[in-house]
């Protein structure tokens, strides 16, 4: 059986009937929210920019949100594999306290991005004539904009109650901010009308950016300076864009979308409302490719890693099983490598396994 399964949108089936499956279809790349469940795509990742799209002639926007933006970051080096690897052993062998304060994991995360991009690798993200970086922060207006924990803990229970009526009103209470590659022609579409805010990544914002949009209320201190970005509070990027309801341009080229789960969840408040499903236009030219659930019965503990690892899992446990799940996801870009060189690819697109709006 497929360790990976691969679904399309209306439009981005015709263009791969009409053009097949190849690298130059597609001018987005998409890197959802979610921690440690990335490392069930890690094996996609370690061929998608250091082989299949190797040796494109035409730029790729690569979007992403926390855990996404961190990816973001590594695809657009110019060892592409190599900052995968970096992020990922990093990432898979952070260890805390038993009770870790925002300090200390702030300190952690901050580590972990001096591993995954130093001064030399911010200079070819800013200078990658191909691979194009957008980081998706939230800037916080309401409540959540406070270090307090019981002020954060109250904006996010307004936020999610403002959410819940219809999620346009979070307006009121966030704002997008994308940090993006300069001299770089990007705009979102959102059918919500978030406000959205663009700024250039600069050789000194790189790494306030990233971890502005790994911020997690209440677990990781928001970031209050962005060089080039007004003075506030910036916290996770998925609290407005989880798994993504939005589509880009200029560029119409396809989404490729690599994702951890074949139904994606718009926003972090979204998380419960299972009637809030994403908007067609969204996804009619969006490919994903998810890991079956074969592959995932397969792992450890027949689930792939999520936060709650640290809670449950002793460190070496954990990080036994996270390191485990790094290497047979290797399998997954084995198979999309093999599938796409053979042909067989296409005769395994599925129809978006979700209700749109």
């Amino acid at each position: 059986m497929a360790p990976l399964e691969i679904y399309a949108g209306k439009k981005a089936r015709e263009v791969i009937m009409k053009n097949g499956f190849c690298p130059a279809i597609f001018n987005y790349f998409l890197g959802a929210s979610g921690g440690p469940k990335w490392f069930s795509l890690a094996g996609l990742d370690r061929v998608l920019f250091p082989e299949w799209f190797a040796n494109i002639d035409h730029q790729i926007h690569v979007i992403g949100s926390s855990a996404g933006a961190f990816r973001a970051i590594c695809a657009v080096q110019n060892d592409p594999l190599a900052a995968i690897n970096r992020l990922a052993s990093s990432y898979s062998t952070t260890t805390y306290s038993d009770k870790p304060t925002p300090r200390e994991i702030t300190a952690k995360a901050e580590a972990l991005l001096e591993e995954m991009v130093d001064e030399k690798g911010k200079q070819e993200v800013l200078s990658n004539p191909r691979f194009k970086a957008h980081l998706i922060v939230a800037k916080c207006l309401g409540a959540t904009r406070f270090e307090n924990k019981f002020r954060q803990l109250s904006g996010l229970a307004m936020s999610a109650a403002a959410n819940t009526v219809n999620r346009k009103h979070l307006s009121r209470l966030y704002t997008r901010y994308v940090f993006s590659t300069p001299d770089t022609d990007f705009a979102i579409k959102d059918p919500y009308a978030l406000p959205t805010q663009y700024h250039d990544l600069t050789q000194g914002n790189i790494h306030s950016a990233l971890l502005a949009s790994g911020s997690i209320p209440v677990v990781i201190e928001g970031v209050q300076t962005i060089e080039g970005a007004p003075p506030g509070m910036y916290r996770d990027g998925g609290i407005v864009d989880y798994h993504f309801d939005l589509s880009f341009g200029p560029d119409e080229g396809l989404v490729l979308y690599p994702h951890f789960y074949d139904r994606p969840i718009p926003g972090w408040f979204d998380k419960g409302l299972k009637r809030r499903m994403p908007h067609q236009s969204s996804y009619d030219n969006v490919v994903m490719l998810v890991p079956s659930a074969a592959f995932v019965a397969s792992l450890p503990y027949s689930k792939i890693p999520d936060r709650k690892d640290f809670e449950v899992l002793d460190a070496d446990t954990r990080i036994k099983y996270w390191q485990t799940v790094l290497s047979e996801t290797d399998r997954l870009g084995e198979y999309f490598m093999r599938a796409v060189n053979d042909g067989t690819l296409v005769d395994s697109i599925k129809p978006l396994p979700f209700a749109m709006r």
